[in-house]
């Protein structure tokens, strides 16, 4: 171990002990990405795109605990709210006002499980492409489309 010097005294005192992996933690609203079940983005949040997704892992994972970002209106978030109730799991609302995540809510343990698909699946991407494609070609661009509004 190395020893302290002032300024590292200087440092914990003024901003608290140093954590390892601030950044993530600061990005999945204050744990670990080798503790998390699901992780759901703003978007996701607010259209509820996750819940299907949501409510299953929360049926597998009845200890864990939902996060859920205090930025996000509370109208949006209580969908979640209720899935958490109702498999007894404890939810918490992380307000970080120094930094901003795209993380709309995570089902998390308190230790790590280390799973390696925590985002909703890309099964959701697949068909919003599919849906992009007309006729076996991809829809075309915004400058195409603002010349066609011109011919």
């Amino acid at each position: 171990m190395t020893k302290k010097n002032v300024d590292d005294y200087l440092q914990e005192g003024m901003y608290g002990t140093r954590l390892p992996k601030e950044a993530e933690r600061k990005h999945f609203l204050g744990t670990l990405r080798e503790r998390v079940i699901l992780a759901l983005t703003i978007g996701e949040v607010m259209s509820d795109r996750g819940l299907e997704k949501l409510e299953i892992e929360m049926k597998k994972h009845p200890n864990s605990t939902l996060l859920m970002n205090g930025s996000v209106a509370y109208k949006f978030l209580k969908q979640e709210r209720d899935l958490a109730d109702k498999y007894k799991i404890s939810h918490t609302t992380i307000s970080n006002q120094e930094h901003q995540t795209e993380i709309g809510a995570v089902l998390t343990y308190n230790h790590a499980i280390d799973k390696e698909d925590i985002y909703l699946s890309n099964d959701n991407d697949q068909e919003e492409s599919d849906s992009v494609e007309d006729d076996g070609q991809k829809e075309k661009g915004i400058v195409d489309r603002i010349k066609s509004w011109f011919k």
